[in-house]
């Protein structure tokens, strides 16, 4: 089983959203095939907490606009890992330093990776790509 394209569109609606707000390491792996719960989970990383809560922000207005809400929001009081689940996807927005220490990537790397559009996939994939996984 692969992501469905729903899921698929999802994914590149969030990559082109969280790219507009300057975020750096932005990946998304195919997890159906490893989990039940999801299809797809996009990883990327910004500078600071208020670059998380920009980034939440503008992925969360775009897939709106795409008729979505997420099911579930965790970690926004912190602003340094911020999860949004939207069933077929899971989004996390991670301060950098929280992206080098937990290493989601070391996690899913056998899972296949998504192509995603321009300028989401020069934005440095992986947490050690250009700002991914640098201190502030």
């Amino acid at each position: 089983m692969t992501a469905t394209e729903r899921a698929v569109e999802l994914i590149e609606i969030a990559a082109a959203a969280a790219a507009d707000k300057l975020a750096t390491g932005i990946i998304a792996y195919d997890v159906s095939e490893q989990l039940v719960i999801t299809d797809v989970f996009l990883l990327c990383s910004a500078a600071n907490d208020r670059q998380v809560r920009a980034i939440v922000d503008e992925v969360e207005a775009k897939l709106r606009l795409a008729g979505v809400k997420p099911v579930r929001r965790e970690g926004e009081r912190e602003g340094r890992w911020v999860l949004l689940d939207y069933l077929d996807v899971v989004i996390h927005v991670q301060h950098s330093d929280e992206r080098a220490f937990y290493s989601l990537e070391r996690l899913w790397k056998d899972c296949p990776l998504l192509p995603l559009p321009e300028p989401a996939a020069t934005s440095g994939g992986g947490a050690t790509g250009p700002g991914g996984g640098e201190s502030r």
